[in-house]
C-alpha cells in the first residue's frame, strides 16, 4: 500500500512524459497517446506462442508448431512485437540501467494482461540471471518488470524460488533445436512450490526455449498449470 501511494504522488509531482518523443504522457504512462498508438502491438497471435498469425485467420486459432508440439506453458501474452521502437525500449531497460523503462514495460504488460482478461495466477516467477551476470549488470530487468507488474495486479512476485544454476552461451544467433539445447539443466527450483498456478515473466521471447526449461523445471516442482508473459514477441 505504501509503495502504491508513493507511485501516486510520484506521479502527481512529475507528470509522465513520453520516453520516445517527450510529449506528455497518456494515461499514466511515459508514453503519449500517438506513440503508444504506433508502438508494434502483437494483435493477432497464438495462444500457446504468441507468434504473429497471418491476417484473416480465426481469433484463438493455434498455430501449426504449437498444434504438433505444445509447449510447457498454457498461455502466451506478449503485447508488442520485437521491432523498433520496442527494441530501444528493451534494450535500454535490458543493458543500460535505465529502471524507468522496466516500470513502463511492466506496467503496458498489465495493461495488455487486463485488457484480454488473462487469468491470474497465484505467483509471478521472473526468469533469473546466472549469479555472475547479476554481479556484472547489477539488476535483472525481468524482475523489475515483475515487481512493476505486482504493484499493478497485486500478485506476489518470488524473485529466488528458480535460480539459473548454469551459465550458458548467449542466445542470439542460435537456432531453435541450438536454444533448446543451450539452456537445458540451465534452472532449478529452489525450494517446494506453494503455489499451483504461476507465470513466468520474461522480456521477450524468441523460440520460447528460455521459458520452457523454466516450466519445465516448476511442473517438476509441482505446478499444476504454468503460463508465460513477456513484453515481446520475435515474430
Amino acid at each position: 500500500m505504501f509503495r502504491l501511494l508513493l507511485d501516486r504522488a510520484i506521479s502527481r509531482l512529475l507528470p509522465p512524459t513520453c520516453v520516445l518523443c517527450g510529449a506528455t504522457g497518456t494515461a499514466g504512462l511515459d508514453l503519449c497517446a500517438g506513440c503508444l498508438t504506433d508502438l508494434p502491438h502483437n494483435r493477432q497471435a497464438c495462444p500457446r506462442c504468441a507468434l504473429p498469425m497471418p491476417p484473416g485467420q480465426e481469433a484463438g486459432s493455434v498455430c501449426g508448431p504449437c498444434q504438433r508440439h505444445p509447449p510447457p506453458y498454457a498461455t502466451c501474452h506478449v503485447p508488442f512485437l520485437y521491432l523498433d521502437p520496442m527494441t530501444a525500449l528493451i534494450r535500454g531497460a535490458k543493458f543500460h540501467g535505465r529502471l524507468n523503462l522496466t516500470r513502463l514495460l511492466g506496467l503496458c504488460l498489465a495493461r495488455h494482461l487486463h485488457e484480454r482478461g488473462a487469468d491470474r495466477p497465484e505467483l509471478i516467477i521472473p526468469v533469473p540471471l546466472h549469479p555472475r551476470r547479476m554481479r556484472e549488470r547489477g539488476y535483472n530487468q525481468a524482475l523489475e518488470m515483475a515487481l512493476a507488474l505486482s504493484r499493478e495486479l497485486a500478485i506476489p512476485v518470488d524473485p529466488s524460488i528458480c535460480a539459473r544454476v548454469r551459465a550458458i552461451t548467449p542466445q542470439e544467433g542460435l537456432d531453435r533445436e541450438e536454444r533448446r539445447r543451450n539452456v537445458r539443466g540451465a534452472f532449478a527450483i529452489g525450494r517446494p512450490l506453494a503455489a499451483h498456478r504461476v507465470a513466468i515473466l520474461d522480456d521477450v521471447v524468441t523460440t520460447g526455449s528460455t521459458a520452457a526449461e523454466v516450466a519445465r523445471v516448476l511442473h517438476q516442482a509441482g505446478a499444476e498449470r504454468v503460463d508465460l508473459w513477456a513484453v515481446a514477441r520475435t515474430p
